[in-house]
C-alpha cells in the first residue's frame, strides 16, 4: 500500500489516516442508536422497550468501552499501539455481527458490550499513537483532524438513518447501520498494518535500533544522520530518567508526587473527558433525534434532517479548532468552552420552560434549537478534540499508557451515566434537564483556571521538564515561567540532565542502551 514505504509528511499522513479511519469509527458507533431508537421495525422487534431499557441498550456498549480501557491498562504497553488498536477493531467486528444478527434483547446487549469492548481499546491507543508520532508544532492539529472524523461518523449514521424512514417495514433499516460498522472496523485495521509502531514505545521496549530507523522515517532523513541520532539519544535519555523499562507500573507509583508529580498529571488528563461528559455532549451526540422528538415534538425524519445538519456544523466548527488549538492553547480552549455551553444548555432550558407543556409557543422552541446548534459551535472549537489529546501530552511515557487508559475510563463512566439516565430525565424533569448541565458547566470555570497546565508546542519531554523544573523552583515560580524555561532547553541540554539522573538511578542498563542505539 502506499503508506508502507513512505516517510516524512507523507508518513505522518499515513498515521493519521489511520487514527481518523479509528475514530471515524468511534463516532458512527456514538450516533447510530440515535436514529434506531425510533425507528418502528427495531421497537416492534423488540417488543417496544421503554425509556429505561432504551436506555440501557444505548449504554451497555459504554459498560464495554470501560471493560476496554481496564484492558488496555494490562495490554496496552505489552503489545504496543498498533496491536492494540488491531485487536480493537477485531473484537468490535465481532460485536458488530452480534448486533446485527440479533432479534432478542440478550444478544444484542452482548453485542453492544463486545463491540464497546473493542472501541474501548481504540480510544487508548489511537491517541497515544498519534501523540507519540506527531511533531510538537502539530500534534494539537493532527489529533483535532481525528475528532473531525469522529463527528463525520456521526453525520453518516445520521444521514444513513434517514435515508432508511423510506423503508421504514424492512429489518435491514435498522440491520445495515448496525452491521456497516465494520466495514469501518476493516479499513482502519488495513491502514494500521501499512504504517509504523510509536517510537517511543519501542525505545520503553530496548528496540532502539528499530526506533530510530522509524524515527529516521518520520523525519524523512538517514537512519545515521545526526538529528536523528541526537532525537533517539534523547528518547532513551527520558524513558531511562522515568524507570527501568522492565518493570511494571505500580498502585503506589499512580499515586506518588515528588518531581514528576504523577498522580496531579493522572487527574489533570482525567479531568478532561469528565468536563466533557458531564457537561452534556452525549445529550446531543447520542440522542440529538430523540431529544427532537421527545422535547421539542418534530417529527422523525425532520429530527434526523437537523441532527445531521448540526453535526456537519460541528464537523466544520471542529475543522476550524485545528486553527486555535497549539495557537490559543489547550487551558484558554477549555475556559472557552465550558463557559460558552453553561450560557448554550442555560437558553436550551429557558426556551423548553416557555415553549409550552405541548409546544405551543414556537418561537420559544426555535429559539430553544437555535442554542443547541449554537452548543456545538462552540464546543467544536474547544472540548470536542481535548480530552483525547490532553491525557497523553500530560502524562509521562512511563505512565502514559495508564494516564490514558484511566481518562478513558472516566470518559466511558461518566458516557454510561449520561446515557442511561437522558431518556428517563427527559421524560420526567424535561426542560430541568438541559439547565443542570448549564450549573456544571459553569463549576468548571474554576477548576480548570486555577489547577490546569499548557501543554501546547511543548515535546512530550519538555512536558516532563515543565514539571521538574517547576517541583525544583516550588511556589516561588509560576507555571508560565517553568513553560518558558522548559521551552529554552534545547534536545541536547536536556538530554545530558536527564542522561546523568538515568545513570544514578539505572547504573549499567541506561548505559546498555546507550551504547544500543
Amino acid at each position: 500500500m502506499f503508506f508502507a514505504n513512505s516517510e516524512g509528511d507523507t508518513l505522518n499522513y499515513g498515521i493519521t489516516a489511520a487514527c481518523g479511519a479509528g475514530f471515524l469509527l468511534f463516532g458512527y458507533d456514538q450516533g447510530v442508536f440515535g436514529g434506531i431508537l425510533s425507528n418502528e421495525h427495531f421497537l416492534r422487534t423488540f417488543n417496544y422497550p421503554n425509556a429505561t431499557m432504551q436506555g440501557q441498550i444505548v449504554a451497555t456498549y459504554d459498560i464495554g468501552c470501560i471493560l476496554g480501557t481496564l484492558l488496555s491498562i494490562w495490554v496496552g504497553d505489552k503489545i504496543g499501539r498498533r496491536r492494540c488498536i488491531l485487536l480493537g477493531c477485531c473484537i468490535l467486528i465481532a460485536g458488530g455481527i452480534i448486533q446485527t444478527a440479533s432479534s432478542t434483547l440478550a444478544p444484542m446487549i452482548v453485542g453492544r458490550i463486545v463491540a464497546g469492548v473493542g472501541n474501548g481499546m481504540n480510544t487508548i491507543a489511537i491517541p497515544i499513537w498519534q501523540s507519540e508520532t506527531a511533531k510538537a508544532s502539530h500534534r494539537g492539529k493532527l489529533i483535532v483532524l481525528q475528532l473531525v472524523t469522529n463527528i463525520f461518523g456521526i453525520v453518516i449514521t445520521n444521514w444513513m438513518n434517514y435515508g432508511f424512514t423510506f423503508v421504514p417495514n424492512s429489518a435491514i433499516s435498522w440491520r445495515f447501520p448496525l452491521g456497516f460498522q465494520c466495514f469501518f472496523a476493516i479499513v482502519t485495521i488495513c491502514l494500521v498494518l501499512v504504517t509504523p509502531e510509536s517510537p517511543r514505545w519501542l525505545v520503553m521496549k530496548d528496540r532502539v535500533t528499530e526506533a530510530q530507523g522509524i524515527l529516521a522515517r518520520l523525519m524523512a532523513k538517514p537512519q545515521d544522520d545526526a538529528e536523528v541520532d541526537s532525537e533517539i539519544q534523547y528518547l532513551v535519555a527520558s524513558v531511562h530518567h522515568e524507570a527501568e523499562s522492565n518493570k511494571s507500573v505500580t498502585v503506589k507509583e499512580i499515586f506518588s508526587g515528588g518531581p514528576q508529580q504523577t498522580f496531579r498529571r493522572i487527574l489533570l488528563g482525567a479531568g478532561t473527558p469528565f468536563f466533557q461528559q458531564v457537561g452534556g455532549v452525549n445529550v446531543i451526540a447520542y440522542y440529538l433525534p430523540v431529544v427532537l422528538v421527545r422535547s421539542f415534538g418534530m417529527t422523525e425524519r425532520m429530527a434526523l434532517i437537523l441532527s445531521a445538519c448540526d453535526s456537519i456544523s460541528l464537523m466544520f466548527w471542529g475543522a476550524m479548532a485545528a486553527f486555535l488549538i497549539d495557537r490559543v492553547g489547550r487551558k484558554k480552549l477549555m475556559l472557552f468552552g465550558v463557559s460558552t455551553s453553561s450560557v448554550c444548555f442555560a437558553l436550551v432550558a429557558v426556551g423548553l420552560r416557555y415553549s409550552g407543556k405541548n409546544n405551543e409557543n414556537r418561537g420559544m422552541s426555535i429559539f430553544a434549537v437555535v442554542f443547541i446548534f449554537m452548543y456545538y459551535v462552540f464546543y467544536g472549537l474547544s472540548l470536542l478534540s481535548i480530552p483525547y489529546m490532553y491525557p497523553a501530552e500530560i502524562n509521562s511515557q512511563r505512565m502514559r499508557n495508564v494516564g490514558t487508559s484511566i481518562a478513558t475510563a472516566v470518559n466511558w463512566s461518566f458516557v454510561y451515566v449520561v446515557v442511561t439516565i437522558t431518556p428517563i430525565a427527559i421524560e420526567n424533569i424535561q426542560w430541568k434537564y438541559y439547565m443542570m448541565y448549564a450549573i456544571f458547566n459553569f463549576c468548571f470555570i474554576p477548576i480548570i483556571y486555577q489547577f490546569y497546565v499548557e501543554t501546547a508546542n511543548l515535546s512530550l519531554e519538555q512536558v516532563d521538564r515543565l514539571f521538574e523544573i517547576k517541583h525544583e523552583g516550588g511556589k516561588g515560580m509560576s507555571w508560565d515561567q517553568a513553560t518558558k524555561l522548559a521551552r529554552a532547553e534545547t534536545h541536547e541540554e536536556t538530554r545530558i540532565k536527564l542522561q546523568g539522573k538515568g545513570k544514578g538511578d539505572n547504573g549499567p542498563e541506561c548505559t546498555h542502551l546507550e551504547e544500543q542505539s
